[in-house]
């Protein structure tokens, strides 16, 4: 174990995520790169994450949040075939998937406005998530 991670229940809290004091971000889920085939998801936040790979069914890795992203993590994704990028419904997310998309060639999937992974797949369920990713 690396770090403990928290999430507030409450969505008027900010921020919603935060780890132990001194603990450095990595990236998520990293043993689904040996999962996947040719191509892995990326999102933003360890419980988009979880629901990508264990609900939706998409291998996906993930960054505690949208400025998290580190240079050295493009060299792990490098040799995937396709890259989608899952990307928020808000600003920072848009923004994310944009800076990504100039390190590597990715398939931004972008959520609507206000939703993340999680809450569409709890809305719309996991066969929107992979039709709106093209994943059939």
């Amino acid at each position: 174990m690396v770090d403990l991670r928290f999430r507030s229940l409450n969505p008027a809290v900010e921020p919603k995520y935060m780890g132990m004091t001194g603990a450095e971000t990595k990236m998520y889920n990293v043993l689904d790169v040996e999962r996947a085939g040719d191509w892995i998801g990326v999102c933003e936040g360890e419980l988009d994450t979880i629901t990508l790979s264990s609900c939706v069914g998409i291998p996906c890795v993930g960054v505690p949040g949208a400025n998290s992203w580190k240079k050295h993590y493009t060299r792990l994704l490098a040799d995937f075939e396709r890259v989608f990028v899952f990307a928020d419904g808000d600003q920072p997310g848009t923004e994310f998937a944009r800076s990504l998309a100039r390190e590597l060639p990715v398939t931004i999937v972008q959520l609507p406005d206000g939703e993340d992974v999680n809450s569409a797949y709890v809305k719309y369920g996991a066969a929107y998530i992979k039709e709106k990713a093209g994943i059939v």
